[in-house]
């Protein structure tokens, strides 16, 4: 999705085997995360949608964690095989707690899939239930784009959004996964 925007290119989905894979290391994070970036606007989406390349970036796995809980993420990670990651950020000054975590993951189908959990430590971070997880509130993830989120061209962020400004609240609502015309 860093890619330029190509609205040729709505309607490739994601590989259900990166999917799946992403979800089971997340679950593992479950109790401890708040989710952020793609994988919120996956989670506020409704249930079963088509797993849209446009729609969700799930590249990558973006996070919250409250620093009470910044340890066990880290052992848990480690415990995974994960691997920490420098990045060109770390040397940067800068108020946001950014880490970066990463392995490889042969998936069920053969393939290989690289995960990469980014997380910021942040004890300020609304955030919602929604099916058992935390989800940071959707105005409040509207706001990181630009600055710490990238793929601020997702039709659901794009949809979003045009729900907030109406005042709609946008969880479960269809046009997060619809393409646009």
């Amino acid at each position: 999705m860093s890619n330029p925007h190509n609205k040729n290119r709505y309607g490739e989905i994601w590989p259900q085997s990166r999917i799946n894979t992403s979800l089971a290391e997340l679950e593992a994070l479950k109790p401890f995360v708040i989710i952020s970036g793609g994988w919120a606007w996956h989670f506020m989406s409704p249930g079963d949608h088509i797993e849209y390349k446009h729609a969700h970036d799930h590249k990558d796995i973006d996070l919250f964690v409250p620093p009470e809980e910044v340890s066990t993420v880290i052992n848990l990670l480690k415990s995974r095989d994960f691997e920490k990651v420098w990045t060109k950020y770390d040397k940067l000054p800068s108020k946001e707690d950014f880490r970066r975590y990463e392995k490889r993951v042969e998936c069920e189908d053969k393939t290989s899939v690289k995960v990469t959990i980014d997380f910021f430590v942040s004890a300020e971070v609304p955030y919602q239930e929604i099916a058992g997880w935390k989800i940071i509130e959707p105005d409040f993830l509207l706001g990181l784009y630009n600055s710490i989120h990238s793929s601020h061209t997702c039709f659901a962020v794009q949809a979003a959004r045009r729900l907030i400004k109406q005042g709609i609240d946008p969880v479960a609502r269809p046009e997060l996964v619809e393409i646009p015309q």
